[in-house]
Formats: structure tokens, sequence, C-alpha cells
């Protein structure tokens, strides 16, 4: 009777556990509780004797791990199962060799970590990674050209080096996963992200799971034509990308454009070399020309936004990228026009600001590693 008695009590704190967790996020009176009555080490004791107890410690893991490719970086991120970042770190991108080293060098570092943080790699579920490319959803690849890489199956080879399963995707479709799981888009079935940086990456959740298209273009909102009158090229060679206004580098020609174009006295003409946020400090102030270049901003991007609706309805629009940091006076004006082009309903997703910074595409990696 004894034994039954302590296992009940084990298994009660198991449950608890497993509905709850540990560190995460609460929703009730109950939940802080019982956080309280476990500490952080403790959960993965009970755990462990659980799993031996019931016989499952092969198919039950701990741990998962969201791996970021860029240019110069990869960011790596630790997590529990529930969502949890227990540790984060970086390596250099060595895209040496047209990017051979890149699988090899994430191998060993993912391995050192965990043998730092005492976690056997039988005890990790899998991993997701972003990449800065299309890639189809059964991971194959068929050009990366700021890694090198070209007709490969980057999954495959990390999951043959780590002996776990890895699933691989676009950045800006991952991120998206993450903004959805644990940031901006939380709590909403369909969604989409769009980061307004040095240029206008996207990426479409739809019930929960990326959309990345036949050939992974799916979501590239950047490269959309919103004006058939540019003569100037995009870097994809293509005129009047969404791109060429709505990101950093976009808004910053706008702006310069307009001054050269007239003699109307601004504060702009004062930065030797402009920026995205000159330009949103002065329109705050009400300078004129900076105003007009935030407001085509706008108006491009909103008119895309509507677009969007019409094709797929999204319950949330998540902004991100450095140019999101305007905050409110871009939320503003990105609705004004969405508002204005979304003709034909009084209902229209919600638009907000992401949540997650540089840290959305390991968390969403993190959340392709669960595999659901």
């Amino acid at each position: 009777m004894g034994a039954f008695f302590i296992w009940a009590n084990f298994y009660g704190s198991y449950y608890r556990i497993q509905k709850w967790g540990i560190g995460g996020g609460t929703k009730n009176k109950n939940t802080k509780r019982y956080e309280k009555c476990f500490p952080y080490w403790e959960k993965y004791i009970i755990l462990k004797i659980v799993k031996k107890l019931t016989n499952t410690e092969d198919t039950m893991k701990d741990y998962i791990i969201g791996i970021d490719i860029g240019g110069t970086s990869v960011k790596l991120g630790l997590f529990t199962i529930e969502g949890e970042l227990v540790h984060k770190w970086e390596v250099v991108t060595d895209k040496s060799n047209n990017g051979s080293n890149i699988l090899n060098d994430i191998c060993k570092s993912v391995k050192e970590t965990l043998e730092e943080q005492q976690i056997p790699i039988d005890n990790v579920q899998g991993a997701g990674m972003g990449i800065p490319g299309p890639a189809r959803s059964d991971g194959y690849v068929e050009t990366c050209p700021n890694l090198g890489w070209r007709n490969c199956n980057p999954a495959k080879e990390l999951s043959e080096l780590l002996q776990i399963p890895v699933f691989v995707g676009n950045d800006a479709n991952v991120a998206a996963l993450g903004e959805l799981w644990k940031g901006g888009g939380k709590g909403a079935d369909t969604m989409v992200l769009i980061t307004l940086g040095t240029g206008v990456g996207s990426g479409i959740i739809m019930n929960g799971e990326i959309v990345a298209g036949n050939r992974g273009l799916s979501g590239e909102l950047g490269h959309v034509t919103v004006n058939i009158e540019e003569k100037e090229a995009c870097n994809c060679n293509n005129y009047g990308c969404l791109e060429q206004y709505a990101s950093a580098t976009g808004i910053v020609r706008v702006a310069n454009r307009m001054l050269n174009a007239s003699q109307k006295p601004s504060k702009l003409r004062e930065f030797d070399t402009l920026t995205a946020k000159d330009i949103f400090d002065c329109a705050k102030e009400y300078d004129e020309v900076a105003m007009e270049a935030v407001e085509k901003l706008g108006e491009y991007l909103g008119r895309t936004m509507a677009s969007v609706t019409f094709t797929i309805d999204p319950d949330v629009f998540v902004i991100g990228g450095g140019v999101s940091k305007a905050g409110e006076i871009l939320l503003n004006v990105i609705n004004k026009y969405y508002k204005r082009y979304v003709c034909l309903s009084s209902q229209m997703g919600e638009v907000r600001l992401a949540t997650l910074g540089n840290d959305a595409g390991i968390y969403g990696a993190a959340k392709m590693a669960l595999g659901k």
C-alpha cells in the first residue's frame, strides 16, 4: 500500500508538470501554485522516474533544438518541449567551399552544448532549421545563394550527423511560425508575418502550419509588384517591388528621391547618411517630406496586405524587422491604407507588432522540431 501512495504521488506530480509546465507562462492560480511547488530541477527528476517506471524512457523526450542560419552567424536555441528557452548561443557561418562546413559546425556545436548542459542526445526529440532561401517540405533545397548551397537536402544531412529528426524551412516562414507559437501571433490559426528590414521578408502560416508552396516561393511578398511605373530595378531584377518602398533601404531611397525632386525645407537634409529611423523620427515631428515617405510605405504595404486578405484572409498580420521599432506611427499608417483597400468587409485581420525580435527564427525552428 505504501508503494502505491509513493507511485500515486509521483504520477500526480508528473501529470501536473506535463499539463502546466515549469517556468513557462501561467494561465490561472492553480498553475502558479504548482510552479511554486516544483523547482526547475525537480521537474526532470520526476520525469525521469516516471519514464523509468512506465517503460517510456525511449519514446518521451524533454528537449528540442531551434537553428536559424544567417549569412554571418548561426543562432541556436535549446528548448524544452513546452517552448521554454533553456540556452541560446551562436556560431559563425562558414560559407567557404560553398558552405560545405556549415552543417558540420552546427553538429559539433550542438553536441558540445548538450554535453555542457549534461543532456544526452537521446533526450532531444528533434531539431528545426531556418535557412535564407526556399526549401521544400521534404527538406530539399534547390538553391540557397547566401550560403552557397545547391541541390542538397540539409535536413537529411544534419539528421544523419546528429541522429535525430531534422526539419528545414525558409527563414521567414520559420520566424512566422515562432511568432505564432510564442510571439505576436499567439492565439491565431492563420497568420502572416511581414519583416521590414534591409529587405521585406514574409511568412504565411495557415491552420498552424507553414505554407511553403510547391517550390518554396510562397510568401515572397517583398517581390510583389506594387508600382508598374518604377524605373529602378529591385535586387531581384524586377521593377516596382514592395521591397523598394517598404524596407529600411526602400524608405530611405524614396525619401532621398523626394528630397532631390523638390526644394521643400526638411530636417532630413541635415543628415549626412539618412536612415529609416531618421525618417520616422522626423515624421513624428511632422516633417513634410518624412511624412510623405512614411505614407508611401504605408500605402504600398497596406495595399499588399489587402490583396493577401482577399487571398487567404488571415486572423493576424504581424509586423517585424528593424523598421517595426517605429511602433505606433507605423501601425497607424499601415492600418490607414489596409482598411481603405479591404472594401468587402468591416471585419479584417488584426495588425500587431512582432515580439520575439531576433529570436523568432529559433523559436519557429524549435516548433518545427515538435513535428506537430
